[in-house]
């Protein structure tokens, strides 16, 4: 008589990896088609909380769900292990982060995987350092709308003012303000802030292969010193302060370049802009980082690795400007 057993059959979840790995295959591929992309990224995390659910009730049925815990205990602690590894070695309590937009096209795509290096001093950003005083850092501070100033295409007709960020038949290249103080174009020598800007027109390749003329900051001067924006400076990530706009929509780490450092009598401060932008960050009511805002430099780059964390975030969407990136300036 054949023996009665209690052991149920472990429940099978190759098909749902093999439907994870298809999914993520298409959640990539079509980023750009935003309710589509929304419905994929959800897809995604049902699928992994339901594979976690079925591996967790497979352990238990099984005779060695112990060793199971323990392997899974022990991997637990090498990550955990290797997390502090990476601190130690990378001067960061942030050795790993996820890039979470597209503002750094064409140099780092959203999802990849970043590691960082950790800012022990200021020599080891790669930027311009301009002195100014402590009571002009101040100033700008408690003016910012000063440097709210936008580089934009504009066509005054009849009264009314159009603008655009792409260059168009008919449009000029100015300086835009619309802030507490106002709306409108202004002249470049009207500017008074700290920060002065420079506009200029750079080329932009979009998906479909069209290429448009982009107005953008082409370059800045503070305290005399003009500055030309550089691809070759550091990459740093930045933690944003609750006064920024970048923080009122959400995004409470930024990973931009160094456009240049401001060095007030002796405090750091970064002026930092995304590649993939038109203007400084400053430029869109952001403070500049200061040094214990910055989370560490760029070093290395893994694609595709940090999409699990955006889906796991709830970032399911691509977001706006993944579908073009600059190819000058």
């Amino acid at each position: 008589m054949a023996k009665k057993t209690n052991e149920r059959r472990a429940i099978t979840t190759w098909p749902l990896y093999l439907m994870l790995a298809v999914v993520f295959v298409l959640y990539i591929v079509y980023q750009q088609a935003y309710a589509l992309s929304f419905v994929l990224g959800a897809m995604l995390f049902i699928i992994i909380a339901i594979l976690v659910v079925i591996e967790t009730v497979n352990s238990v049925r099984d005779k060695e769900y112990k060793r199971d815990i323990l392997e899974l205990i022990m991997a637990v602690v090498a990550i955990l292990l290797l997390w502090f590894a990476l601190k130690f070695f990378l001067h960061t309590s942030y050795p790993l982060d996820v890039v979470p937009s597209c503002s750094m096209l064409p140099v780092l795509q959203r999802g990849d995987m970043i590691a960082l290096q950790g800012i022990s001093n200021i020599s080891m950003l790669k930027a311009p350092v301009i002195d100014v005083s402590a009571g002009a850092y101040q100033d700008m501070l408690n003016s910012t709308e000063n440097e709210q100033l936008l580089c934009l295409a504009y066509k005054t007709a009849n009264g009314t003012t159009a603008v655009s960020q792409f260059m168009q038949p008919g449009y000029s290249v100015g300086l835009y303000r619309s802030n507490q103080s106002g709306s409108g174009v202004i002249s470049p020598d009207a500017q008074t802030g700290l920060i002065t800007y420079t506009c200029g027109v750079r080329e932009v390749k979009f998906d479909n292969g069209t290429i448009e003329n982009e107005v953008y900051t082409s370059a800045i001067t503070v305290a005399g010193t003009t500055i030309i924006g550089d691809n070759n400076n550091t990459i740093i990530v930045y933690q944003t302060v609750p006064q920024d706009y970048f923080y009122r929509m959400g995004d409470v780490y930024i990973v931009h370049r160094v456009y240049a450092v401001i060095d007030a009598a002796g405090k750091y401060y970064a002026l930092t802009k995304g590649d993939n932008n038109p203007g400084l960050d400053i430029q869109y009511d952001n403070y500049p980082a200061n040094e214990s805002d910055i989370q560490g430099r760029v070093i290395a780059s893994i694609p595709y690795l940090g999409y699990l964390k955006l889906i796991i975030s709830s970032q399911f969407s691509e977001p706006a400007g993944c579908n073009s990136y600059p190819i000058g300036g």
